[in-house]
């Protein structure tokens, strides 16, 4: 993918996020994200039904990389089982880590597949990523 098309892509999970907006709903996983070395902060609900990600929000005040990956996450992984997406999320990481991945199961995900150029943004992509990680840990220790 050239680089125009991944800052389309960017662009406009930034500035039409999808799954934005916490609902009040029982049934989510909650947990709250916080980037340590800038202002993102992510909120994300995650509805797990029959071992499958089946609804998903996120909020909160996040750069353009943080918003962006968060909603393309979500994109990505709904639909999924709780196994896929723990393989989607290793592949994204070791994409992020110029580790050997897994392009056909990242899907959007791959336009920060040059993000370890700025190794300072590296968190801001993975800050959703690690919530939704927390969120399966969670759905496990429930079961």
């Amino acid at each position: 993918m050239d680089s125009k098309m991944k800052r389309e892509i960017i662009l406009q999970h930034y500035q039409n996020p999808k799954n934005k907006g916490l609902v009040k709903k029982d049934g989510y996983i909650y947990v709250n994200m916080n980037n340590e070395s800038c202002i993102d902060e992510v909120h994300l609900m995650v509805k797990i039904e029959n071992d499958k990600i089946v609804d998903a929000y996120f909020d909160g005040e996040a750069c353009a990389i943080c918003t962006s990956s968060t909603s393309i996450m979500i994109d990505t992984l709904l639909g999924k089982t709780v196994e896929e997406t723990k393989k989607i999320i290793e592949n994204f990481g070791n994409m992020i880590d110029e580790k050997e991945y897994d392009e056909g199961l990242l899907e959007q995900a791959t336009v920060y597949d040059d993000i370890s150029r700025q190794p300072n943004r590296k968190k801001c992509a993975l800050l959703g990523w690690w919530g939704m990680e927390k969120v399966l840990e969670k759905n496990d220790a429930n079961l």
